[in-house]
């Protein structure tokens, strides 16, 4: 390629790049009621600034070919500050490493951009192979705290390659740009993952949601469980509280683990997690809520049956299919909440609903009743309330 075609395919990266970053989402067309989900997704491996991608200078990449590759966005922290938007992506190069970057919104649906850089986290004594799935929570003693997987080869296990140990890494900030690497969390648990700080003190203590693994992948008979400690800096919690448990045939059956943080309400707290369950195309990936007593957070109060949001259409397809996760919410003052999500580990998604809506669905939700009968029963129950709604008020409507 010659230095004219150079610049020229040079240029139009930029404009390909520039007219995805600049354009307008929309709602789709049909809703459920609860949230509104949106046509395009708002983070995927195509929002990689070129100069992420590219060595652009002509004298030693004279074809223009992308020499460090970005596969893909995902699984995203998020924050508001100073009324913008931004969430924390996990972003996979080609080499198989995660890395954490900042992407920033003017109103956390559209036009957003990565920073130029991305985050170059600080490393404990014992550095990590790769760290993802940051959860952000700003925490009523000031700091922003990112709570993330930190993965490590499990060198008891020296023959197999692919042998791993999950901790919880953890890092502070004020301004998402300088982070402050602290200890990882020490517990009793062999591994950890899916740990997330609670917003504010518990009795004096910092709370931290954990799911203690008994392995890498297996949970063990764990679920989502919650431990405290008087410290971040010396980060030690010990007799970890079971929160939400694995169930038998539910969402849930095969694990769980808490989202990001949970928001606060004049009801309770509001949890979003996901929930995994066994299916013969294999794991299965959903969203679902529970709510847990203002003053007791490990205490569920509610636990609406069934999945709040699952995995539709193209999210279905990606690098672990037919799956959607969660590390970010933001809560805004208006009411309204941006729920961002990952589909298929592949890219970043929002849907839209209100504080209001969230709280009619757990407290108005019926729980699970456990087994058929009694679902059927449910349901039935419902279809005879509504059949005579719609005799007696809408006689008009075919069915």
């Amino acid at each position: 390629m010659d230095k004219n075609n150079f610049d020229i395919r040079l240029n139009q990266l930029f404009e390909e790049y520039n007219v995805l970053i600049n354009r307008q989402n929309v709602t789709q067309q049909s809703g459920n009621g609860i949230f509104e989900r949106y046509e395009y997704p708002v983070l995927t491996r195509n929002h990689a600034p070129v100069f992420w991608l590219y060595d652009l200078n002509y004298e030693t990449n004279p074809h223009l070919m992308t020499r460090l590759g970005i596969n893909t966005t995902f699984n995203a922290g998020a924050i508001k500050l100073n009324g913008r938007y931004f969430m924390i992506a996990r972003v996979e190069g080609f080499d198989v490493k995660s890395f954490f970057a900042v992407a920033e919104s003017p109103d956390g649906i559209n036009f957003w951009k990565f920073w130029d850089r991305p985050i170059v986290m600080p490393v404990t004594e014992d550095p990590e192979k790769n760290v993802y799935d940051i959860r952000l929570t700003l925490h009523e003693d000031g700091w922003i705290y990112g709570l993330f997987c930190a993965e490590r080869k499990d060198q008891s296990n020296p023959e197999d390659s692919s042998a791993a140990l999950a901790s919880c890494g953890i890092a502070r900030t004020k301004d998402l740009k300088s982070w402050e690497r602290l200890p990882d969390l020490k517990s009793s648990a062999v591994q950890q993952r899916n740990c997330v700080l609670h917003p504010e003190f518990v009795n004096g203590k910092y709370m931290i949601y954990t799911r203690p693994q008994k392995s890498f992948i297996e949970t063990g008979d764990s679920g989502i469980c919650a431990g405290f400690t008087y410290s971040m800096e010396e980060p030690s919690v010990e007799n970890e509280i079971m929160v939400d448990p694995r169930m038998y045939h539910t969402v849930k059956e095969v694990k769980n683990g808490q989202g990001p943080a949970p928001l606060k309400t004049p009801v309770g707290w509001l949890h979003l997690a996901h929930g995994v369950r066994r299916t013969a195309a294999g794991l299965r990936y959903t969203l679902y809520l529970f709510l847990t007593d203002l003053h007791e957070p490990w205490r569920v109060t509610k636990r609406p049956g069934g999945h709040f949001i699952e995995p539709l259409e193209d999210e279905r397809i990606g690098d672990v299919s037919n799956v959607v996760f969660s590390s970010g919410w933001i809560h805004d003052d208006n009411g309204t909440v941006f729920i961002y999500y990952a589909s298929s580990d592949t890219r970043m998604h929002v849907a839209t609903t209100t504080i209001e809506k969230l709280v009619d669905f757990v407290l108005n939700t019926p729980e699970d009743p456990g087994r058929t009968q009694l679902c059927v029963a449910q349901r039935d129950e419902l279809i005879l309330q509504n059949l005579e709604i719609l005799k007696e008020q809408y006689p008009n409507i075919r069915y």
